[in-house]
């Protein structure tokens, strides 16, 4: 007897038999997919996590139960079965062959035989014995509401649900700051839309009754994402929504309180007239919750700009998401929320195959430092004569054109032109300089292939990001910017990052990797080109895991050294000479 009639003759009729999906509000999840595994190359993957039963009561997943054909020892699976119910987080799990059933509690590691199914009710008796016995109201007022999937064209995955329940499993303790940990791409703002929806749909509430539904802030600290926020929200009623713009409080005279779902940023709320910020004009205990996006962006920080913001509603429950782990850089964030209540690490979402892998070429010249000599001309400002100007300094106290215009065609003659492209500029008018020189290396014949997008271009930057996440259009192609594009860009088909500005800290370089890994149809992979040592001072494998080999390069004078990029003698001499010609010392 094979597993499938193993399954049909044995194992259904025994689960059917303890009331899964008899027992209203039980279902069995069959050959539930919980990962896609991990991308490998030319369109293929790893074989994902499949469990043959995932058992559900009261919109909660409970048990895993993972089958073996009849002829096999019972206890073959328990391996699987114990690898599921870890990523799902589900207490109890079950292995079994059709004959003997072998059960495992992951909270308190006890496993044995077992002699049938426990029944839903029994099950979620058992999952929630330990359970702080305050929050069980809550608790049951939150599973009663299902997630929201829009017609079941929204489905959750497995670390997200497991971080709503966490941070739901907090609120109904009465936790009054939370943090969340996952990596850039892993979808916070889904977590954050389905929290407030089963908050609102339960009418969860700071007095502890059900009385009246919630009041949420959003707070961002770009407008960018929060009207991405507000966009994702949108399967909420249209006057529970409320988008807290300036211009709309000066023409009003007054900051909007009717609405359930507030969305700001926190230079919104800190300004105002006559210096009295706007978040003043609501009472403190005005929101419920406040969802604190990118909080580790000077949230939490003693001096940080919303810590005033975050002090004046602090009888709210504080939801805070970041993508960075805790470092020493990021401490106070940690500090403010407390440890994470769940944590999904980049490694994780590429193992998973829910987040792309990326593949790092460091591009080392003798051009990356720069000593004056007395042939060198300086075409404006004054040199300091044998100054060593470093990474640093380039393009903010010295400008070489030849040197830039090097590694533009270096890396031109590298990437795809085809692909979509971020290009990391020191400055704004470094990104003006390295925009032009990418559309006079260009093969292409469109004047829009490359684009600036920084604060300097304001409406009309905002409108070429737009097309550029536009999966649909193909130009703009490349993007060259300073500090605006690192972090709020959800481009799903950028294939390569353009490294030519330091990084200032290890969250940074979190952040704008984050730019590519999320996934889209043929993409494999995307790759970091890193002219400034990025990758090197700031590898984190515990939590980016190991990049993937790179590919050799296509660059014309380019020499593979394992990840390295050397450049050939002869065009770096080249280059070089053209570099000392001229210089523009600021």
């Amino acid at each position: 007897m094979n597993e499938a009639e193993t399954r049909a003759d044995h194992i259904d009729p025994a689960l059917k038999a303890a009331g899964w999906g008899v027992v209203d509000g039980s279902r069995i999840l069959r050959e539930h997919g919980i990962t896609l595994g991990r991308l490998q190359g030319g369109g293929k993957r790893a074989k994902g996590d499949i469990a043959d039963y995932v058992l559900v009561y009261r919109n909660t997943k409970l048990g895993v139960v993972e089958a073996k054909a009849w002829d096999k020892p019972y206890t073959e699976g328990v391996g699987q079965a114990k690898s599921y119910a870890n990523k799902l987080a589900v207490r109890f799990t079950y292995a079994t062959n059709g004959q003997q059933i072998y059960g495992v509690d992951m909270t308190t590691g006890t496993e044995g035989d077992v002699a049938a199914y426990p029944s839903p009710d029994e099950l979620w008796a058992l999952t929630f014995a330990q359970a702080d016995p305050g929050g069980a109201a809550w608790r049951d007022r939150f599973a009663a509401i299902p997630f929201e999937d829009k017609g079941g064209t929204w489905q959750g995955r497995y670390y997200q649900d497991v971080a709503i329940t966490r941070v739901l499993e907090a609120i109904a303790a009465g936790r009054d700051r939370v943090l969340l940990t996952l990596a850039t791409g892993t979808g916070k703002t889904f977590i954050a839309f389905q929290l407030a929806w089963k908050l609102f749909q339960s009418r969860w509430n700071l007095s502890g009754q059900p009385t009246r539904r919630p009041r949420v802030l959003f707070l961002a600290d770009r407008n960018i994402l929060a009207d991405q926020a507000y966009n994702a929200f949108s399967a909420f009623p249209d006057d529970a929504l409320v988008r807290i713009d300036p211009a709309d409080i000066r023409k009003k005279g007054r900051v909007p309180k009717n609405g359930n779902i507030f969305f700001t940023i926190f230079q919104t709320f800190m300004s105002g007239p006559g210096g009295a910020p706007y978040f003043g004009e609501y009472p403190s205990d005005f929101f419920d919750l406040i969802v604190v996006d990118e909080c580790h962006r000077g949230g939490a920080n003693d001096e940080g700009n919303w810590r005033k913001i975050l002090d004046y509603f602090a009888p709210a429950v504080q939801l805070g998401l970041t993508a960075t782990p805790k470092r020493k850089t990021n401490a106070d964030t940690y500090t403010y929320f407390g440890e994470p209540v769940y944590q999904y690490s980049l490694k994780d979402g590429i193992n998973d195959g829910f987040l792309t892998p990326f593949k790092v070429k460091q591009i080392a010249t003798t051009i990356d430092d720069y000593t004056h000599t007395p042939d060198d001309a300086v075409v404006a400002g004054e040199v300091v004569a044998g100054k060593r100007y470093v990474e640093n300094d380039f393009n903010k106290i010295i400008i070489i054109p030849e040197r830039e215009a090097y590694r533009v065609k270096l890396f031109m003659g590298m990437i795809n032109q085809r692909e979509k492209t971020l290009v990391f500029c020191a400055t704004q008018p470094h990104a003006l300089m390295v925009r032009d020189l990418i559309n006079q290396t260009k093969t292409g014949t469109d004047p829009l292939y490359c684009v600036r997008v920084t604060a300097d271009d304001k409406a009309l930057g905002d409108q070429h990001l737009r097309d550029f996440q536009d999966n649909e259009k193909t130009i703009p192609t490349i993007l060259t910017t300073s500090q605006k594009l690192s972090t709020g860009v959800d481009a799903r088909n950028v294939r390569n990052i353009v490294l030519m500005r330091p990084v200032g800290s290890m969250i940074e370089f979190k952040q704008i990797i984050g730019r590519g890994t999320r996934l889209y149809d043929g993409k494999d992979h995307f790759t970091i080109y890193d002219f400034v040592k990025a990758h090197h001072h700031f590898s984190d494998p515990e939590w980016d895991g190991e990049p993937a080999d790179p590919e050799p390069a296509k660059g014309a004078g380019a020499e593979v050294l394992g990840d390295i990029l050397g450049l050939a003698d002869d065009m770096e001499a080249e280059a070089h000479a053209h570099a000392r010609r001229e210089a523009d010392v600021r």
